[in-house]
């Protein structure tokens, strides 16, 4: 099998819980490092697949890898190649299929709950988990639907955590998250954190607990890779 080619962009969003079930079904992978300088591969013709990581800049921004992979995303899409973005990774998603990316009315940092949505997508990717889940988040911006995709998770603060669209998930919140993660982020984020509201927690609140949210989270992020990782046979 050709390897999924996995982009990360700063050196502490790495692919985390996901390598961890790349692993585990032999399914092969090359780190794409934007954050150390390696180049946006020029095609996708010597991968099975793409995953586009986090990071704390914007799609917006005027950075010359963002159009790069905004092309592969496009040229992956076309051929109906499985991709797979997380926060800034499903932003790209978005704007590479015609959707926009706009400021978020409030921060969401910390444990959070997202719901299934009532569409027919979210009832083929979501399949055998509850109506409520509490997932990672780390986000000040939200990605709109671009046409033909279906929302499958929302929350009351930010309506689109997750659109799919045949082989193609866009996440905005965080599947990927192991517990070093979290730790790590809090810290090196600290900033954005020191302020508490609703829906920004500090660091003793998204690290209270910590084991037994991480494991429950791999369980959701264990159905949505599997499903995602079944468009590698397609």
């Amino acid at each position: 099998m050709r390897p999924l080619y996995l982009f990360r962009h700063i050196s502490c969003e790495g692919p985390g819980y996901l390598a961890e079930v790349l692993e585990r079904h032999a399914i092969p992978w090359k780190l794409v490092s934007i954050d150390a300088g390696d180049p946006v591969p020029a095609d996708v013709e010597h991968c099975s697949g793409l995953v586009f990581m986090g990071g704390p800049m914007s799609v917006n921004d005027p950075l010359p890898w963002i159009e790069q992979e905004l092309a592969l995303i496009r040229m992956a899409h076309a051929r109906d190649m499985p991709v797979l973005g997380h926060c800034l990774g499903g932003q790209l998603i978005c704007r590479a299929l015609g959707g926009t990316t706009t400021a978020n009315p409030t921060r969401e940092i910390g444990w959070h709950p997202v719901r299934k949505s009532d569409t027919a997508m979210a009832g083929k990717w979501l399949d055998g988990l509850p109506k409520e889940m509490t997932l990672f988040h780390w986000h000040c911006e939200t990605f709109s639907i671009p046409a033909g995709a279906e929302v499958i998770l929302e929350n009351a603060t930010c309506p689109h955590q997750a659109f799919a669209i045949g082989n193609t998930l866009a996440l905005q919140c965080h599947l990927e998250m192991q517990a070093p993660m979290v730790i790590e982020w809090a810290s090196l984020y600290g900033d954005e954190i020191e302020q508490p509201t609703a829906t920004v927690q500090s660091a003793a609140d998204m690290t209270e607990r910590l084991a037994a949210r991480i494991q429950a989270a791999q369980a959701v992020a264990d159905t949505l890779y599997r499903r995602w990782l079944a468009g590698l046979g397609t």
